[in-house]
């Protein structure tokens, strides 16, 4: 290839706006409100995305939880008192550098720290020689305006405002009197209510440090920037684990956690070579050390879970401001009383269900004789996809689809089934593989006929072809050993895009 000659671009690759079309046309994904135009930030899951969604959020908490002997589950309210946002530095801390465009056709506003990020990875040879995330404002908004064209109006002149401070947190009031003695915030992230209830978990629960508080629940930012999908959002939910331990061990267990995590998405089927882990140069007013895990999305590597060693800034910010005591006497150590210290674990679960799809899309050439024909195939671990089987009966008559029903209503109790009589076989194994299903069971006359034309024994009697949807391969199976068959399959499972 010459030297300037451009890499060519494979039409087949995976793209995000193949993802995004995918997503509307299957109904893993539509735009919130998109009859009236839609709303900025705000997703809605359909009927496939809440199931991938679920199964998405059940794999981690088996995870965290049940895999886990000293991790036990919370779900505390959005809603908080507001000095517990004043106790943890969001009122003061939460927020994000913005700068406005002066052009009075203009006005946009902008993340500053993300508009320098952005140039700079289009122009390598303007580096302004520092991480983005350690320059001061002042430092910010000089570079700004000496390099970058505002990106909305495209003005040459660079009239910006000064880089200024944004408060990521949505405000609101509780009750009919709008004050600020009623003000209140939607939660920014989940982990607080952990913290708040810590001394009610170890007394309930009789809990012991080293301890783990696993939650799942939605969380709310007031955004500048919405782009890229599901990836940036105003509501969004995150699977959080904080874990406390004694003061002195949070070394070692911060690389325990970090070495868990990064495992889990091993285990899912996410490659090593799309992981890569980030540290943080500059870190947050409560973090000891924080690293995060990144998947190479098509718009490049991003964070999908942060690993943070918080310290015992948390516990102690509360004490502080509810005047509750909230350290631990340790029992097993001559009853010594500490504040523990935390190493937290928290995903995003909307990006996670972004990485596997993204991971899992294919547009896989299964055409013979020199002829191509491409099938868009979504190789998701079958504990992820959203249907485990599909049902399909080879025609609507002679008794087919009644059999078909009769063997997915012996399914259910056990996967999540999808039943589909329209088109050829092979359209319905074609839209399945779309979707991520795993397992296609086929009715056809062999399946419900005792005897054959001639009237001998049909051995195939009682049987179903049950179809791959890696391989393609197909297996005929018992109906009575289909369940066992099924679950077995899934658990001797290994993510191979060659086949099963």
């Amino acid at each position: 290839m010459a030297k300037n000659e451009k890499k060519p671009v494979d039409e087949h690759a995976c793209t995000l706006d193949k993802i995004i079309a995918l997503c509307k046309r299957r109904g893993f994904v539509y735009q919130a409100s998109e009859i009236y135009g839609g709303q900025a930030g705000a997703w809605d899951y359909g009927p496939l995305g809440v199931d991938f969604k679920r199964n998405i959020q059940n794999a981690w908490w088996k995870e965290m939880t049940q895999l886990h002997d000293d991790v036990v589950g919370l779900d505390s309210a959005i809603f908080q008192h507001h000095t517990t946002w004043e106790a943890s530095g969001h009122v003061g801390h939460f927020s994000d550098p913005m700068i406005d465009c002066l052009n009075p056709k203009c006005n946009a506003r902008h993340r500053a720290d993300k508009l320098i990020e952005e140039f700079v990875a289009a122009n390598p040879d303007k580096d302004p020689g520092k991480p983005v995330d350690t320059m001061s404002h002042e430092e910010m908004e000089a570079y700004i305006k000496e390099n970058i064209d505002c990106p909305t109006c495209h003005s040459t002149e660079r009239k910006y405002t000064a880089v200024r401070e944004f408060n990521l947190m949505f405000k609101t009031y509780q009750g009919a009197i709008a004050d600020e003695s009623h003000l209140i915030y939607l939660r920014p992230e989940t982990c607080q209510g952990i913290f708040t209830d810590f001394k009610s978990i170890v007394q309930s629960n009789r809990m012991k440090v080293p301890f783990g508080v696993a939650q799942v629940g939605k969380s709310f930012r007031n955004e500048l920037i919405f782009k890229n999908f599901i990836f940036r959002t105003c509501e969004f939910e995150q699977m959080e684990m904080e874990y406390f331990c004694k003061p002195g061990t949070e070394d070692e267990t911060f690389q325990r956690w970090r070495d868990d995590r990064w495992r889990f998405y091993l285990k899912y089927g996410i490659p090593e070579s799309q992981l890569k882990w980030h540290h943080h140069d500059k870190l947050a007013h409560y973090a000891k050390d924080a690293y995060d895990i990144t998947y190479n999305f098509p718009i490049g590597f991003e964070e999908i879970e942060g690993i943070h060693s918080r310290t015992d800034f948390d516990l102690s910010q509360h004490a502080q401001y509810s005047k509750k005591d909230m350290s631990y006497v340790d029992q097993e150590d001559g009853n010594k009383k500490y504040v523990p210290y935390v190493i937290e674990t928290s995903a995003g679960l909307n990006r996670n269900f972004l990485m596997f799809l993204c991971e899992a899309y294919e547009e896989q050439n299964v055409g013979t004789d020199g002829k191509d024909d491409y099938r868009v195939v979504l190789h998701l671990d079958p504990r992820l996809a959203p249907i485990t089987v599909a049902v399909l009966p080879l025609m609507k008559k002679g008794g087919l689809a009644e059999k078909a029903k009769e063997i997915q209503h012996l399914l259910k109790e056990d996967f999540v089934t999808d039943y589909d009589v329209a088109g050829t076989v092979g359209k319905r194994y074609r839209r399945q593989d779309e979707v991520g299903t795993p397992f296609c069971v086929t009715v056809d006359f062999d399946t419900i006929q005792e005897t054959k034309e001639d009237g001998s024994k049909n051995d195939l009697f009682g049987t179903v072809t049950v179809r791959f949807r890696d391989s393609m391969e197909q297996e005929r199976v018992k109906i009575d050993e289909l369940i066992p068959f099924i679950q077995k399959s899934i658990k001797n499972y290994s993510f191979n895009r060659s086949g099963r």
